[in-house]
């Protein structure tokens, strides 16, 4: 199962010379883990870039995957980690079902799990 952080999701959908490297590890539906939290960062980001049918559009593409909560045990790990809030919760939701975390975000760098791309 793979968890594909906001920053991953943006740069795929902007389709950059790093977005092309995400690309390849996206997994198929069935695999593919999305917490409201990222859910919400999209909204906001694709509302603010591209407007609200594309962002629409993604969002449904998103439910049609795995779709993660926050719960209170997620909360609670989060609380744990030396990250901002968000990304706290997108790392501890993937520690939570065993999913590899795919980012952009260097916030994550050298954290288990986590496979790193860096923004060319």
């Amino acid at each position: 199962m793979r968890l594909i952080d906001s920053s991953a999701w943006i740069e795929a959908l902007i389709d950059s010379p790093t977005g092309s490297s995400v690309v390849k590890l996206l997994p198929s539906k069935e695999q593919w883990l999305v917490p409201t939290i990222v859910q919400l960062e999209l909204a906001k980001w694709l509302t603010r870039e591209v407007g609200a049918e594309k962002a629409d559009q993604v969002i449904a593409f998103t439910q049609t995957c795995i779709v993660a909560e926050l719960t209170t045990e997620v909360a609670l790990a989060a609380a744990e980690l030396k990250l901002p809030i968000a990304d706290s919760i997108i790392y501890a939701t993937a520690r939570a079902y065993g999913a590899e975390l795919i980012t952009c975000d260097r916030h994550f760098n050298d954290l288990p799990g986590v496979t790193l791309i860096a923004k060319r």
